[in-house]
């Protein structure tokens, strides 16, 4: 780290990128420059690298897609690892994928504001004890920084344990109680499979329309099939065969309390990000009833809730399964590029990339694909900048863009 860092009086100015967040994101990115010669520093908030996959998982989290189409780039999975790694596989491969490329993160530095400064010409990134400079800014914090946490009235008059799910991490803690459970996404449901597991019996809270897809069919991943498909045929079109799979092996989940959206499952994940539930088990414990579906939340009570059908029961615990946000509009100063949401204005398959020297990655809504994809974009343009300030690179194995393949735009 010493080679790309030169302090100068209370700062430390980066001669290659500063990257923030020591995630798949961020390392991905550090990764392609290594491998073409260009130095590069991460700030990480916490301890350790991939810390939502540290810290913020529950015990029994699987990657929802086969491992292939969840690859950092110029590094596969072990061929021993299972279709679907484990949590700690997953994290394992992150810190091996971080000790090839020599990808040393300066860690517990919290950044409070980034901004460009139009005088120097210069990125100024203040942590809380050191003030970084560059003429890079990647963004790598990604879209799920944060926990959200819905404002449900009377939420805070519950009695018992209320957790999101970040916190949650196994259903051991929950044996024999009566839990609610707010989303329907692939954290609910695995949360729900989860407690059932220790005997709980979770109400899951379904508040809108979601799309259940079977993980796998006949031995083959649904979304495996959908990438293939979307080589030769329209979008629509697959979306309806993703559809009758689906009903074939889920039957009607209309039935079940869980409405589909109008809307196709990949078409709807391109327009809004939204993803589809990849069933691994919830579907046919929902329909014997040891979890039980409910209608959106009127409001808390201190022993439980009141549903807007007007029912009310009593809980123990409340868990919410309600997803994360980006934390980009808190610390990254007058910047137009992001929606005040803190993600990208412009969509995939441009969103990568900002104005004066601002990169970001994380945030197509596409998962470890997308950040693959974005990740070769940005050390691409950064390599061809610093040959233009430092002179050409004796790396010859190098990154390419030409290697990363992605199919979800296909219409």
């Amino acid at each position: 780290m010493s080679s790309c860092l030169e302090e100068k009086h209370s700062r430390i100015f980066v001669t290659g990128p500063i990257i923030v967040g020591a995630g798949p994101s961020g390392l991905s990115v550090a990764a392609c420059l290594s491998n073409r010669g260009v130095p590069s520093v991460i700030l990480e908030r916490t301890d350790c690298l991939a810390s939502l996959w540290q810290k913020r998982t529950y015990d029994r989290l699987k990657l929802h897609l086969p491992k292939h189409f969840c690859e950092l780039p110029l590094m596969k999975f072990p061929r021993n690892f299972p279709r679907y790694p484990s949590k700690q596989q997953f994290i394992s491969y992150v810190e091996s994928y971080a000790a090839r490329f020599n990808i040393k993160p300066v860690f517990n530095q919290t950044v409070e504001k980034a901004e460009f400064d139009v005088a120097s010409g210069l990125w100024t990134v203040k942590t809380q004890d050191v003030v970084y400079s560059s003429t890079w800014l990647v963004v790598a914090t990604g879209e799920n920084a944060e926990p959200v946490i819905p404002d449900i009235p009377g939420l805070k008059k519950f009695t018992g344990p209320v957790v999101h799910t970040s916190a949650y991490k196994s259903g051991s803690e929950y044996a024999n109680r009566k839990v609610l459970v707010v989303g329907c996404g692939n954290s609910g449901m695995e949360v729900c499979l989860d407690l059932c597991r220790y005997n709980a019996l979770p109400h899951m809270v379904v508040r809108n329309s979601v799309h259940v897809l079977p993980r796998d069919f006949f031995g083959l991943s649904s979304f495996g099939i959908a990438m293939t498909l979307l080589k030769w045929f329209p979008l629509k079109l697959v979306d309806n065969l993703l559809l009758l799979l689906a009903s074939f092996s889920l039957g009607n989940t209309d039935r079940l309390g869980l409405r589909r959206p109008k809307t196709g499952p990949i078409e709807l994940k391109n327009v809004t990000g939204k993803t589809s539930v990849l069933d691994v088990g919830a579907i046919s414990l929902i329909q014997s009833g040891e979890i039980r579906v409910t209608q959106a939340v009127k409001e808390i009570t201190k022993k439980g809730a009141k549903f807007v059908n007007g029912q009310e029961m009593e809980f123990d615990s409340i868990i919410l399964a309600t997803g994360y946000k980006s934390n980009v509009p808190y610390w990254l100063k007058d910047n137009s590029f992001f929606t005040k949401e803190g993600m990208p204005k412009t969509p995939f398959p441009n969103g990568w990339k900002g104005e004066n020297g601002l990169y970001t990655v994380g945030f197509t809504r596409r998962g470890l694909l997308g950040t693959a994809f974005d990740a070769v974009k940005i050390a691409e343009d950064i390599t061809d900048q610093w040959m233009k300030m430092n002179g050409p690179l004796s790396s010859s194995n190098v990154c390419s863009s030409h290697t990363i393949h992605f199919h979800f735009n296909k219409s």
